[in-house]
């Protein structure tokens, strides 16, 4: 499989090395990207792993609840730009959508265009709305959620993040704080007993290629692989994570002084996997093959 200039440029962003770095790395790996992050990671040569879900569209995070707090509807619409985003006409818009998606209880976008607000269909209404605004408005995604058990917490942090958090009480300011929490440090997992085995035997592979060549006795390196996992842990799940209102603290401390349990969280963040194009990445790469 050949290396394409897409590729290269998705690895650059993704751990923020060089470019012939990165297009040696496609190489090596057969221009699989994951494997050349795993090889990169393990050698050094890249400086920051960094999650995808990169913010390249514009738009707003809008969240519903029930009258009883048992149901919460989350959607993201997006638009072309940030000024857009902030006109009166795509907001109200955007309000009408979040509420006609509660009602209607699906996730499905589809079945939110074809339904009907006074009397037009979203479609229709969203078809104006781009002739008025004159740029592309998209409803991305909708997430419904209920609550079986205790309540939810939700909370938008601008327009951008929309957070929805269900613990086990009925203690909705605790709830609200967990919402704040994961808008800002966005766990990827509530605790270690969620995350899966195989992603655990991966970054474990990473960590022994890491220290390998390290000098130090066998039982000095398992215990500086196993001090390595656990913060690794503690970073990517929520429970393990310190508490953002109070550092001191981690969530799991903070839950068993409530005595209470994070039973599901949600967070949306506008633009999350779309990739914004850049004008000057194409000038870069007829550099490159110019040899400037």
């Amino acid at each position: 499989m050949s290396v394409t200039a897409a590729m290269v440029k998705e690895l650059r962003e993704r751990t923020g090395a060089g470019m012939m770095e990165c297009k040696k790395a496609l190489v090596a790996s057969n221009a699989d990207i994951e494997v050349a992050i795993e090889e990169m990671r393990k050698s050094g040569a890249a400086k920051a792993a960094k999650k995808s879900g990169r913010v390249a569209a514009e738009g707003v995070v809008k969240i519903a609840t029930s009258a009883d707090g048992k149901n919460v509807t989350m959607v993201e619409i997006n638009s072309e730009t940030d000024f857009a985003a902030k006109d009166a006409t795509f907001l109200e818009f955007t309000d009408k959508v979040v509420a006609k998606a509660a009602e209607l209880g699906s996730d499905s976008v589809d079945e939110l265009m074809a339904s009907e607000i006074d009397g037009e269909s979203v479609e229709t209404i969203r078809t104006a709305l781009i002739a008025k605004i004159g740029e592309n408005i998209q409803v991305r995604r909708i997430t419904q959620l209920s609550a079986e058990q205790g309540v939810f917490g939700h909370y938008i942090h601008g327009v951008k993040i929309g957070v929805v958090v269900n613990v086990s009480t009925e203690n909705a300011d605790l709830a609200k704080d967990l919402a704040m929490h994961v808008a800002a440090v966005s766990p990827e997992f509530i605790a270690e007993k969620d995350v899966p085995a195989e992603y655990v035997a991966k970054e474990k592979e990473i960590l022994i290629a890491q220290v390998a060549d390290s000098g130090k006795p066998p039982e000095i390196v398992e215990k500086m692989i196993g001090g390595r996992l656990r913060k690794f842990l503690a970073g990517i799940t929520l429970y393990g994570q310190p508490f953002v209102k109070n550092p001191d603290m981690t969530v799991e401390k903070l839950l068993k002084s409530e005595n209470a349990d994070v039973l599901t969280f949600h967070r949306m963040e506008v633009g999350e996997g779309i990739e914004k194009k850049e004008d000057n990445f194409a000038e870069e790469v007829m550099a490159q093959a110019r040899g400037e």
